[in-house]
């Protein structure tokens, strides 16, 4: 993914719902809905690294953005840094 715009939404919709998945108990209704409850007790082990990363896309993507429009910008002499 080049585009920085798409690095933040996934980031921010990854973050959005592994936070909704990880502080509410939709994901533990869910798994004993379909049987899987005994699950419950990993999802700490998946859901904060997973929120880990995500928060760290968006950071990235933030970054990446900020760096490509300083690129764009014209310097003194009128020119593009490209």
């Amino acid at each position: 993914m080049r585009n920085p715009k798409t690095l933040m939404k996934v980031g921010v919709v990854g973050t959005v719902l592994v936070a909704l998945c990880c502080f509410t108990p939709i994901l533990v209704i869910l798994l004993g809905l379909i049987g899987l409850s005994a699950l419950t007790g990993y999802l700490d082990y998946m859901l904060f690294p997973a929120l880990a990363g995500f928060i760290g896309l968006t950071l990235y993507a933030t970054w990446r953005k900020g760096k490509t429009e300083a690129c764009r910008a014209p310097t003194a002499t009128g020119k593009n840094h490209d």
